[in-house]
């Protein structure tokens, strides 16, 4: 038997900044009526994601220290067109939210971005290219 992929838990530091930031990109976080420290997200395709606070996590993760260095994992985001990609990473940055990699044409096709969450994971913002 083969088990299903269907959350992703982000923790956080802080639950209403992530919320902000997140919202920028289309996602809709509702806090737990049981838990103020825990946010969910349903997405298309019945994929969940989740937000925790360090602090709620911390009792079920013994031993857990916040990592350092660059983003373990990244979470991608699609756009319609390489432009929306420029116009998203200009946003976010203009917000005050860390750019990772300028936007950039990649040689597998895509128009490409990164930026830092609140908590410095890594957000991939990308696009097709025009066939050309």
């Amino acid at each position: 038997m083969n088990p299903t992929l269907s959350t992703i838990d982000i923790v956080v530091s802080d639950l209403q900044t992530s919320i902000a930031f997140y919202a920028r990109l289309g996602l809709e976080f509702k806090i737990d009526e049981h838990s103020p420290e825990h946010a969910g997200c349903d997405l298309p395709g019945g994929m969940h994601v989740m937000l925790d606070t360090e602090s709620f996590r911390t009792p079920f993760l013994p031993g857990w220290t916040k990592p350092s260095g660059g983003p373990r994992a990244l979470l991608c985001f699609e756009f319609e067109t390489p432009a929306d990609v420029d116009a998203k990473y200009a946003e976010l940055r203009q917000a005050g939210y860390q750019g990772l990699a300028e936007p950039f044409d990649a040689f597998w096709g895509m128009r490409y971005a990164t930026v830092a969450d609140p908590d410095g994971g890594g957000v991939d913002l990308y696009a097709a290219l025009p066939a050309g």
